[in-house]
C-alpha cells in the first residue's frame, strides 16, 4: 500500500503542475466578445504605450509564446493572437511584459538570457551520457559501472531543473509586476475577472517550472545492462 501511496505522490509531483497549467489554460479559453480587443491586438496597443521601440508582434507555433529578447519580438500563437479570451489576453500582457522588463534593462530581465542557455547546455550533455557512456567505455576499454552512470545522469538533469527554476523571478515579474498590474490599473478586464487572470498569469509564470519537473523523468530512462 505504501508503494501505492509513493507512487501516486511521485506521479503528482511530475505530472501534476504541467496537467494544472494546461488545465488553467484551457479553461479560461471561453469566447469573450464582450472584451475590446483579442491578444495580438493587446500586444501591439501595449507595445505602443510603453514606446517599446523595434518591438514587433509576431505569430508563432501553438505553445511556443515568448518574448525573443534579441530578435525584439513577442511572438504569439495563433491562439492567443486572434482570439478574445481572458486566456489570450494574459498570456499577450505576460509576454509583453518580458518585453517591458527587458526594454527598462531591469536586472531580472537577464535571468532568461544568463541561464536558459546553461541549461540547455547541461541537458543535451546529459543527454550525450545518457546514450554514449556505454560506448565510450567500450572504445577506451574502462571498466562500466551502472551505478555510476546513472547518478552521473541523475545529477545532471537535476542541475538542469535547478538552472531552470532560476528563471522563475523573471516569469514570476512578468506575470505580477508589469502583466496584473496593467490589466488592472488600465481597466482592460472587469474586477469579476482579475482573480481568473491571476489564476492564468500564475500558470503562465509556473511553465518553466513545470517543464522543468517533467524533464526530470527522462533522466530516469537509463540504460541497463
Amino acid at each position: 500500500m505504501i508503494y501505492i501511496l509513493l507512487l501516486i505522490v511521485i506521479i503528482g509531483l511530475f505530472f501534476g503542475p504541467q496537467l494544472w497549467v494546461k488545465h488553467i489554460l484551457n479553461k479560461y479559453k471561453t469566447a469573450r466578445p464582450d472584451l475590446p480587443g483579442n491578444g495580438g491586438e493587446l500586444a501591439e496597443h501595449l507595445i505602443k504605450r510603453y514606446e517599446l521601440q523595434d518591438v514587433k508582434v509576431e505569430q508563432t507555433e501553438d505553445g511556443k509564446d515568448h518574448y525573443d529578447i534579441v530578435a525584439k519580438r513577442v511572438r504569439l500563437s495563433s491562439y492567443v493572437m486572434n482570439e478574445r479570451s481572458l486566456t489570450a489576453v494574459a498570456v499577450a500582457a505576460h509576454e509583453v511584459g518580458h518585453a517591458i522588463a527587458h526594454h527598462r534593462q531591469e536586472t531580472v530581465a537577464r535571468l532568461r538570457t544568463r541561464y536558459l542557455p546553461i541549461a540547455m547546455i547541461v541537458q543535451r550533455f546529459a543527454v550525450l551520457m545518457l546514450f554514449a557512456w556505454p560506448i565510450v567505455s567500450v572504445l577506451l576499454r574502462l571498466p562500466y559501472t551502472p551505478a555510476l552512470h546513472a547518478l552521473v545522469v541523475i545529477v545532471l538533469g537535476l542541475l538542469t531543473v535547478f538552472i531552470q527554476l532560476a528563471i522563475l523571478p523573471e516569469e514570476w515579474d512578468a506575470s505580477f509586476n508589469k502583466a496584473l498590474p496593467i490589466l488592472r490599473q488600465g481597466r482592460y478586464l472587469s474586477s469579476q475577472d482579475l482573480p481568473k487572470v491571476k489564476r492564468i498569469l500564475t500558470a503562465c509564470a509556473m511553465t518553466y517550472v513545470a517543464s522543468a519537473l517533467m524533464n526530470i523523468l527522462m533522466f530516469w530512462r537509463l540504460p541497463r545492462r
